[in-house]
């Protein structure tokens, strides 16, 4: 484990759950031993979007806001009766709600990058242990098959050579009965061979 924390040390690693190639390298026995760590990840990703979205949607309500600010501000010095004051207060607060919920959503979203990184980190940590054990007993396999591949070739060698003589040896014997009995006693005998295939 250390040593590929050395390997990805200073290294961008994309995130490993919004690659489709993370997932079509890992088969789904594997992917079990990390689906804690890929929950996890995935939930920091979550939780970063719905920050993301709130953080948007506050901004644009205060726009909104500080914009009718402005326009009652206008009216609040041509109005006499103060309604329109006690509205400008209550903007003016909603305005410093605003600000501090976007605060907060700046906090968090200055903590989860680092969050995410981590837990992306940890999750290829465990990919490549896994990877790492995969390789080496598909090397194992491979190296097995590879070794059963030699001696077929071999057998198969020594059986295509043995059957090459016998091949040879059948048709000088029947050349031989040709020469010395002739056809006639010759299609005798292969029929009573065929027989005994039969």
């Amino acid at each position: 484990m250390e040593e590929y924390e050395k390997i990805l040390q200073g290294k961008k690693i994309p995130i490993l759950t919004l690659d489709h190639k993370w997932y079509r390298l890992i088969d789904p026995q594997v992917r079990q031993k990390l689906s804690r760590t890929e929950e996890e990840l995935n939930e920091l990703l979550k939780q970063q979007g719905k920050i993301n979205q709130q953080w948007k949607d506050l901004k644009k309500v205060k726009k909104k806001l500080m914009e009718e600010i402005v326009t009652m501000a206008d009216a609040c010095m041509q109005e006499e009766n103060g309604a329109t004051a006690k509205k400008l207060e209550k903007h003016k607060q909603l305005v410093e709600e605003c600000n501090e919920k976007i605060e907060a959503c700046q906090e968090e979203l200055l903590d989860l990058p680092r969050e995410i990184e981590e837990r992306n980190k940890k999750l290829m940590i465990a990919t490549m242990e896994c990877c790492e054990e995969t390789l080496v007993e598909n090397s194992k396999e491979i190296e097995d098959i590879g070794k059963w591949v030699g001696e077929i070739r071999v057998e198969l060698k020594k059986r295509l050579i043995q059957k090459q003589q016998m091949e040879q040896q059948n048709h000088e014997i029947f050349a031989y009965m040709n020469d010395v009995f002739g056809a006639e006693i010759l299609d005798a005998f292969d029929q009573k061979l065929r027989q005994q295939k039969a």
